[in-house]
Parts: C-alpha cells; sequence; structure tokens
C-alpha cells in the first residue's frame, strides 16, 4: 500500500507567503473604476507569485498532493464584480500549470461551505455553479483539467434530509456536466455521514472523498470498514487514486475543530484498516500546522514497523 501526503494552500515557513490575499468589497466598492481593476490585478497576481513559491517548495519536498487556495483572485464571483481573472495572467496561470504536470502534482480545490446544491432558495444553487465555474475556471487556466478536481460537501439538511437529497440530485443536474465529472463529494461532520454520501455518490457516478475526522464526528451505525471498499471503488472510473482527508480533533470539547498538528493515534485505526484492503490512495492533511503538521506525521508513521519513507511525502506499507 502506498500512500502520498499533501496539505492544504499555505506552506507554513515561507515568508511571507500566503496564497489568499484578499480584497473586501467594501474597499473595492470605495477606490474609483481605475484603481477597482488595478487592486484586484494587484492582490491577484501577488497571491499567484505566492502560489509558484509554494508549488516550488512542494517540488523540493517531493510533495505530490497539493491543494490550491480558493481565496487566489478577489471578488472573483461578486455579483457586482465578475472580472476576467485569466487572460491578464495567461503567463502566470500557464506557468503554475507547467510546474503542475512536469512534476506530477495531484492538484484540487475546495470551494467553500456556501457552494451547496440541497438549498430551496434558486439563488443559492445559482451562486454554487457561479462558484464551480470559477475554480472550474481555475484549474482551465492552469491547464490541469486532466488530474484536477473539485471538492464539495452535499449540503444542508433543512429539517428534512430525504427532500433535501432529492433536492441534491435534482439541483446537480444544474451543472454543467464538464464540471460535474471534475467534482467529488465529502461525508460531513453534523449532516451527511459516509454511507449518505457514498449512497449520493454512488447515484451521479461522483467519486468520494473520506474524511476520516468528520466520520467520527458524525459516524454511521455500522462500522467503517463496512463501507470503505465501496468508497475506493467510487475512483474506478477515474484516473485518480482514491482520496480521504485526515485531521484531529482540537479538543474534546472542540471534536470537531482541527487540530495543529495530526495525532497518530486517532488516525491509526484507520490506517490499519486500509492497510487490510491494500489499496494505493492519496491522504490531504488538513490541520492548523498544515504542511508542517504533514511531515510530522510522515515521520511518524514511518516509525512503524513495516513502514518505508520512499519518498519526502509518500509512504510504503
Amino acid at each position: 500500500m502506498r500512500i502520498r501526503f499533501g496539505y492544504v494552500a499555505n506552506a507554513l515557513g515561507l515568508w511571507d507567503a500566503s496564497p489568499s490575499k484578499t480584497l473586501t468589497y467594501a474597499r473595492y466598492s470605495a477606490l474609483s473604476p481605475q484603481e477597482r481593476l488595478e487592486k484586484l490585478k494587484m492582490v491577484t497576481a501577488l497571491n499567484l507569485q505566492h502560489t509558484k513559491r509554494i508549488l516550488h517548495y512542494n517540488i523540493a519536498h517531493e510533495i505530490e498532493v497539493y491543494r490550491f487556495s480558493s481565496s487566489l483572485v478577489p471578488l472573483a464571483t461578486h455579483p457586482e464584480v465578475m472580472w476576467d481573472f485569466v487572460t491578464p495572467f495567461k503567463k502566470e496561470w500557464e506557468e503554475l500549470g507547467q510546474l503542475v504536470r512536469q512534476y506530477g502534482i495531484r492538484p484540487s480545490f475546495h470551494p467553500n461551505q456556501f457552494t451547496l446544491f440541497t438549498s430551496l432558495k434558486e439563488h443559492i444553487t445559482q451562486n454554487a455553479v457561479i462558484d464551480m465555474q470559477y475554480h472550474y475556471q481555475m484549474l482551465e487556466a492552469m491547464n490541469v483539467l486532466d488530474n484536477g478536481m473539485l471538492n464539495i460537501h452535499i449540503g444542508g439538511a433543512y429539517g428534512d434530509k430525504a427532500n433535501a437529497l432529492k433536492r441534491f440530485h435534482k439541483n446537480i443536474q444544474i451543472l454543467p456536466s464538464e464540471i460535474k465529472r471534475k467534482m467529488t463529494l465529502e461525508n460531513d461532520d453534523k449532516t451527511y455521514h459516509v454511507e449518505e454520501t457514498l449512497k449520493t455518490c454512488e447515484k451521479e457516478n461522483i467519486p468520494m472523498v473520506l474524511d476520516y475526522h468528520h466520520h467520527m464526528a458524525n459516524p454511521t451505525t455500522e462500522e467503517l470498514i463496512t463501507f470503505l471498499p465501496r468508497i475506493f471503488q467510487t475512483w474506478e472510473t477515474t484516473s485518480y487514486k482514491p482520496k480521504v482527508h485526515i485531521s484531529s480533533p482540537k479538543a474534546e470539547n472542540a471534536y470537531r475543530s482541527h487540530a495543529d498538528y495530526v495525532s497518530l493515534d486517532f488516525i491509526l485505526p484507520f490506517l490499519t484498516m486500509a492497510k487490510e484492503i491494500n489499496q494505493d490512495f492519496d491522504v490531504m492533511i488538513e490541520a492548523k500546522q498544515k504542511n508542517l503538521a504533514m511531515l510530522r506525521l510522515i515521520e511518524e508513521i514511518a516509525s512503524i514497523r513495516g513502514v518505508k519513507r520512499i519518498s519526502g511525502a509518500t509512504l510504503e506499507w
């Protein structure tokens, strides 16, 4: 079993390298029309530059799994802005994509929790489509549609989970088919547990991302091992390895919050379970200390008898 590890957005330790610098709509509105576009371009250019630095960090450390920041482009989906963020940065997007392709990095985005398809309100569904289009555009601008994915949650239950799921299946049809082919669904920590998410994925032919921490916070009545082979099988129609999200609770009284680092004791039962299936998969670390948490966890897992570290961020067990 081979496991590749990755992390989210920002490489901590790199000086001033946040790829998520923002521009509020209030600040944007206070500027003159000419200043507005200049400011949008300035912040975007900085985020793209920092992302390039982060990709070079990943390459140097042999990290092949990486989630790009969703905040690369300020106000990209704001209805009063909606600007062309591709054309002015065609070269920069292509440079990022070249690095991704050349070094075999698996890229992804995770649109925010408001990108959902279960709402009773049509405008929320339309906004979800707009947000998915924005993320798809970034994959397209980098020319990494072949291996890039967009991961979201099913959404809210609104007091009636059965009907909410029916709305999901109806509303998801609004999403352009080329974007739907790039999406994955993840179980969440409060509403849709592993079994419900898996059945939704199977019905829509969408790969499922297992979030182990979310499963522990919102478990099914049956053991996870019952569903794990089926979760991995949802990836068989793609050219990708299954992906799993890993984190651990911040505290007993803040169980759903992510800790700074990942507790090996917390995730070891899952790794042992996965070892029984013997399926290669990729791991996205969702800890507050990001790449630092990832590297610490890799070293801890590598100390287990039978585990071999075969690159900077890949283990074989």
